[in-house]
Order: structure tokens, then C-alpha cells, then sequence
């Protein structure tokens, strides 16, 4: 094999491997407050996002959030400046995809989204560990 063409693959290679790992290394990093979606029981009416059929696969948050005791899903840290969003599923994401899927189930100016799981109503929103931290 030619000189050049074995430093291609080489590099080639190394390409691959670093991209892959910018797609897994993220999600591992974490530095600073976690972020949280927060799911609480809500008796207010109106339109409401359903969620029953939503996949857990699609909203991990989302269902841990419903399903545990606290109504709080797993945390999230964002890492490496704000780029980790880039690359690694959060909270947000969900908290915005949930808004796209039902605008009339917003509320607050975009602070609240109404969930309807299992027969129950649900206030969801994103917390922190720091209550005047920051969002969005």
C-alpha cells in the first residue's frame, strides 16, 4: 500500500472515531446545576398536550418525570459552554417539542405546558436545582 493512500485511511479513521465521539462524549459531561423536567398535578382546564401515547424513547424526561413519586425526571448538566445541547438530547428539547406539539396547551407565556397522562393532568415544566437559575 502506497504511502498516501495508508495516511488517507489513517486519517479517514481518525475523522470517523472523532466524530463518533463527539456524539457520545457529551451526554457524559456535566458541569454546574442540573436541570430537571417537573411534572405536578394540575386540576386546571383547558387544552392539554396527551401523552399517554407518547413514546418513552422520544420523551425520557417527559415519562420519567410522570411516572416517578417525586414528579421530577432525571437531572441534566449542561457542560462544554452550552455546545453539549448540541449533540446530546436535554430537558429543553422536550420541554420545546411538547410546546410545538400543542400551542393551545401552553401557558404562563411559555413557562408551562399541560400534559394529560393516564387519565391525570399535569403542570410540566423546567426546573432547577438553582430556583432563579436559568432557562431556556
Amino acid at each position: 500500500m502506497r504511502r498516501i493512500m495508508r495516511n488517507a485511511l489513517l486519517l479517514t479513521g481518525f475523522v470517523v472515531v472523532a466524530l463518533l465521539a463527539v456524539g457520545a462524549v457529551p451526554s457524559y459531561l456535566g458541569s454546574g446545576e442540573a436541570y430537571y423536567l417537573e411534572a405536578t398535578p394540575t386540576d386546571e382546564a383547558g387544552a392539554a398536550v396527551n401523552a399517554t401515547e407518547i413514546s418513552e424513547r422520544r420523551f425520557p424526561y417527559l415519562t420519567t418525570a410522570l411516572t416517578a413519586d417525586d414528579g421530577r425526571s432525571e437531572g441534566y448538566q449542561r457542560a462544554l459552554g452550552g455546545y453539549k445541547t448540541w449533540f446530546a438530547h436535554s430537558p429543553f428539547d422536550e420541554f420545546d417539542a411538547l410546546q410545538r406539539l400543542n400551542g393551545d396547551a401552553v401557558r404562563d407565556g411559555g413557562d408551562r405546558v399541560l400534559v394529560s397522562y393516564d387519565g391525570d393532568r399535569y403542570s410540566v415544566a423546567v426546573g432547577s436545582d438553582d430556583a432563579g437559575g436559568e432557562q431556556g
